[in-house]
């Protein structure tokens, strides 16, 4: 099986690390901030209508492209070196993806490709796709 969609939005800059703690009766609680958790509720109503029919079995590849608006100088298509990070961007994605059903866990992600653009059309290119059982060589 093999999913591949654009979800069209500017992508969310607030990331699964930025959970908080608080004290509540002495005892430290971690929440998470409004910002992540509108994060959370736009990639989960965009995934929502690429849910596949069965979720995805065994090993899967992800891949995602993160288009962000074009500021300043840079190019359509220039990476974007700059904040936030790839690996934070990711966790929320694919906890998200394992929410709306792509798979039944987010640890089946074998093989991942993650990068981040300057773009002219902003949104989230995503391509989910089972793998075989066994894979030849490095």
């Amino acid at each position: 099986m093999r999913i591949e969609c654009f979800l069209p939005m500017i992508p969310p800059t607030a990331t699964h690390q930025e959970k908080k703690v608080t004290v509540r009766s002495g005892k430290p609680v971690v929440y998470e901030p409004a910002e992540v958790k509108a994060a959370r509720a736009k990639l989960t109503a965009h995934l929502a209508g690429h849910r596949p029919v069965r979720r995805m079995e065994g090993a899967v590849q992800l891949v995602v492209k993160w288009c962000f608006p074009l500021q300043g100088d840079h190019q359509d298509g220039e990476y974007k070196t700059s904040k936030p990070d790839t690996d934070n961007l990711i966790k929320l994605l694919k906890d998200c993806m394992t929410k709306v059903g792509f798979w039944k866990d987010d640890a089946q992600v074998a093989s991942e490709i993650n990068e981040k653009f300057w773009a002219a059309v902003s949104g989230i290119y995503i391509r989910a796709e089972e793998l075989e059982a066994a894979h030849d060589g490095i």
